[in-house]
């Protein structure tokens, strides 16, 4: 699957939309790391829990949308965007979207 953030593939036309698609993840905190992390503030520097929590949501939330275009018969997504909120306190979504296309 060809995923770009711009709104073409580059050297390729594009032969079909095939539309809307996206994947979310909900991600909560753990205590353990959410210790680790409180600590972490006191002495200032990336909190590396919090920050691989989130790529693996990243991660999870671009496959659920490759799935969801792999449905439509899509090769291709463009105008690919990340994003994310906070759902409830120590939990947040993150949701890939972009629109599904068949390339050539």
């Amino acid at each position: 699957m060809i995923i770009v953030t711009t709104d073409y593939v580059p050297g390729k036309e594009v032969k079909e939309l095939k539309g809307f698609v996206r994947g979310s993840t909900i991600h909560s905190k753990h205590i353990g790391k959410d210790i680790l992390a409180g600590l972490k503030t006191i002495v200032g520097g990336e909190i590396k829990e919090y920050t691989e929590m989130m790529e693996e949501a990243r991660k999870q939330a671009i496959a659920r949308m490759v799935e969801d275009a792999e449905s439509k018969g899509a090769n291709a997504i463009i105008a690919m965007r990340l994003a994310s909120s906070a759902v409830m306190q120590g939990a947040s979504e993150i949701i890939a979207y972009g629109t599904a296309v068949y390339v050539d």
